[in-house]
């Protein structure tokens, strides 16, 4: 007998807190130079070196969006999300396993809670950090449309250079356990599935989830979670200014010696026009521009997922793009989950390789 389906993620009506915004991503890397070279090559500039760890930033107020730590081994370390009170703080501060409240000596100060979600990924809320001085970047490109032309006698030459990040937009976990973990992030923090991507069996492949800014516009996700055999990183996005900044960013990066993933096109949920990379480390890095905005009250669209869906235009997503790395550790906690979590069985997993292996 299979299993049955896994539930569909839903908002919850009294989560414990409502996060504010995505505040940077982690990661642990065995060479900091060559990660910092990587990153200014795609847009992202040097915050603050604080003993060993590195923080970068984009021209937004955000004191840093991106840290990264030595390690022996290349990992993804975490996220951070901000919270709107120090209220809020005192809340996560009890659930289990929490942390207590501790002062951060990060750029920008504040206070945080550290956590760990039930995918074993290390989730820091923040609150009470100092924005810092937002960074000049040029404006977005005029276009000259058929039926509006407001660039008279002007014309295009942005800078080839590297694109000027403006902020983190948002990051894309792989998991096991995804019902426990969708749950888990929807009850403690407040967030909302904007849209959710199906298997034949109707259980959720993917789930693009959005901040509860109530009547304020946010990002049609800041976090998405994908059914997958192991937790591990997907990719995180990084907003520019126009389109033109993505192309440009493409030939910095090929010019650069840096390897492709995919792109230019446009998403389909979302809408975002992106393009991705891969960092010396084989972690995806993705530029947009163009994302959709929705207010707290847009219901939950379902779809059916396959290939064709992640795009309106562009190439088609390549195969090597979704594919795990294949390692004996990685094998043996594919095995591990099989084994135990609820939400994954050797039909799923042999769907999930039909449609994306």
């Amino acid at each position: 007998m299979s299993a049955p389906p896994t539930p569909l993620p839903v908002r919850h009506p009294h989560p414990t807190v409502k996060a504010q915004a995505l505040a940077y991503v982690m990661f642990e890397r065995p060479d900091l130079g060559l990660t910092e070279r990587f990153l200014s090559d795609f847009g992202l500039r040097v915050a603050a070196r604080t003993g060993d760890t590195l923080f970068l930033r984009g021209t937004g107020p955000a004191p840093f969006c991106y840290v990264a730590f030595p390690g022996d081994r290349p990992r993804f370390a975490g996220l951070g999300l901000n919270l709107g009170s120090r209220e809020d703080l005192r809340k996560l501060a009890t659930l289990p396993g929490a942390s207590s409240i501790e002062p951060v000596s990060w750029p920008g100060g504040g206070e945080r809670v550290r956590l760990t979600d039930p995918s074993g990924f290390t989730v820091h809320a923040v609150f009470g950090a100092a924005e810092a001085e937002v960074l000049p970047h040029r404006a977005p490109v005029r276009f000259n449309f058929s039926e509006e032309r407001p660039r008279i006698n002007d014309t295009q030459r942005p800078p080839v250079s590297p694109p000027e990040i403006i902020r983190l937009g948002h990051v894309v976990l792989e998991v096991a356990d995804y019902q426990a973990t969708a749950d888990w992030y929807t009850r403690h923090f407040g967030f909302i599935p904007s849209d959710i991507q199906v298997l034949p069996d109707g259980s959720p492949a993917v789930s693009f989830m959005r901040l509860d800014l109530g009547d304020r516009p946010t990002d049609h996700h800041t976090l998405a979670l994908a059914q997958a055999t192991l937790p591990t990183y997907s990719h995180s996005a990084y907003e520019v200014v126009d389109t033109d900044a993505v192309g440009i960013g493409q030939r910095v990066l090929r010019d650069q010696g840096w390897k492709h993933a995919w792109g230019v096109g446009r998403h389909i949920l979302g809408s975002q026009i992106f393009d991705y990379w891969y960092d010396p480390y084989g972690d995806k890095h993705e530029h947009y521009t163009d994302g959709d905005l929705f207010t707290s009250d847009v219901t939950t669209g379902v779809h059916p997922v396959h290939r064709e869906a992640m795009s309106q235009w562009g190439p088609p997503m390549p195969r090597r793009f979704t594919q795990p790395h294949l390692t004996l550790s990685a094998v043996l906690r594919t095995l591990h989950h099989l084994r135990h979590s609820p939400d994954l069985s050797v039909r799923k997993l042999l769907t999930l390789a039909r449609l994306f292996g």
